[in-house]
């Protein structure tokens, strides 16, 4: 792919340490593309990653997850999305996994990570952890992604209930992660319906976005304390992207803000924005004022 300095949709992205006083190990990354010189349609991607271990590991193996999974798709022709976001992860994982190698003060160290990659109006996800990616479309809010955690699995087999999950001690305990001795199980379920099978979650890729759809990727220092009707309140009530995740982060803030706090907004023009674009420019092509 091509880099390019002007994104295809709207962005806005906020990282924010929190109020425990702790380092910050978000990382975070967006960028924008033009597929090729033959085939000039844009793409964005944006990652972010929750770092994971003591000391300086734990945001180091953030901006290695962020770095190597960004650089993974940069360098693709973006032809098979999904075996390139596959590729990229597993790479960045054994990337962690050799830096830490024979350092005490990095041992153990990893990093979630949820990426999105929308290829002109097609979105692709992936991800490994509990930092989640959502879609908004009009009033409604979907979680896309399923939290690798021991409470979502201990729900799904009906050993605690939706209520217990917030606060239950085991609440980030996660099950998989990038950085460990195996390579990780990069996640492809893409749930638009939270009644539909994996399988069924899978086949979404390349999930057709809409004029006005926004896709939400963030850390679970937002989702901690703010819950998912509250997130899609305050983004459609801000006037634009950037007053949205400002408002975000200072809600999980007056929450407590316990852990680091990161959000990543991508939203695609309206149809009114896209007409009065193409307006604009036959405008500039015929000389018009």
């Amino acid at each position: 792919m091509i880099r390019s300095s002007l994104p295809h949709v709207h962005v806005a992205a906020l990282s924010h340490a929190g109020m425990s006083g702790k380092n910050n190990e978000d990382r975070y990354a967006i960028s924008s593309f033009l597929l090729s010189k033959e085939d000039p349609r844009p793409a964005i991607f944006a990652v972010v990653a929750d770092g994971i271990g003591g000391h300086l590991a734990g945001e180091i193996a953030a901006e290695l997850a962020v770095n190597y999974i960004t650089a993974g798709v940069a360098e693709s022709n973006a032809k098979k999305p999904v075996k390139i976001l596959e590729n990229a992860i597993q790479n960045a994982s054994q990337s962690i996994a050799s830096h830490s190698a024979g350092k005490d003060e990095e041992s153990g160290m990893g990093s979630t990570c949820a990426c999105a990659w929308i290829i002109e109006n097609k979105l692709y996800t992936a991800y490994v952890g509990d930092s989640r990616i959502y879609l908004l479309r009009g009033k409604f809010i979907q979680r896309l992604t399923i939290d690798h955690t021991w409470v979502q699995e201990a729900f799904e087999k009906g050993i605690i209930t939706a209520e217990q999950m917030h606060d239950h001690p085991n609440l980030h305990v996660i099950r998989r992660y990038l950085g460990g001795i195996r390579l990780p199980d990069v996640d492809f379920r893409l749930r638009i319906d939270d009644a539909e099978s994996n399988e069924e979650s899978e086949n979404n890729q390349g999930f057709h976005l809409e004029p006005g759809d926004t896709i939400l990727l963030c850390s679970d220092g937002l989702t901690d304390l703010v819950w998912d009707d509250e997130i899609q309140k305050t983004i459609r009530s801000k006037k634009d992207m950037k007053a949205a995740a400002e408002a975000l982060v200072n809600l999980a803030n007056e929450r407590g803000g316990h852990d680091n706090i990161t959000v990543v907004i991508m939203s695609t023009p309206k149809l009114e924005e896209t007409v009065k674009k193409r307006r604009n420019i036959l405008d500039w092509l015929l000389g018009e004022e």
